[in-house]
């Protein structure tokens, strides 16, 4: 492999301490998070085995850690307080502090209120 490709092949582990493989070369076997969870699958304490990395140009590389597939464990079922712990979390992310509302949508964090909350004369006018 040559160029910026070249940098980010370290099978071995010698240079970065664990196997690394460029962006879309990691072998058979290895999975990043995301890909195990839409296998219904989760790392389960397993170490991490290699690693994805992308250069970019004006900030460090980016990098995607990878497991084993064949160590991965099932995910855990949602129980019934784990469900109503995050409905109660998600219905306070809606829910306006200024005029208590549920907005319909998660409340921006830059605006700290609902919309019509934040944009009072504009709401008027329309």
């Amino acid at each position: 492999m040559t160029g910026s490709f070249g940098k980010c092949y370290d099978p071995t582990g010698a240079q970065f301490g664990i196997p690394t493989y460029p962006w879309r070369y990691a072998p058979g076997g290895l999975a990043t998070r995301r890909q195990l969870r839409a296998r219904g699958l989760r790392p389960g304490g397993q170490s991490i085995a290699a690693q994805l990395m992308r250069p970019r140009y004006r900030r460090g590389p980016l990098v995607a850690y990878l497991y084993r597939v064949d160590c991965a464990k099932p995910v855990r079922p949602m129980t019934p307080g784990k469900r109503a712990a995050l409905a109660k979390a998600m219905r306070a992310r809606r829910t306006c502090p200024a005029c208590a509302m549920d907005a319909g949508y998660v409340i921006p964090t830059s605006l700290g209120v609902c919309v019509p909350c934040a944009y009072p004369e504009e709401q008027r006018a329309a």
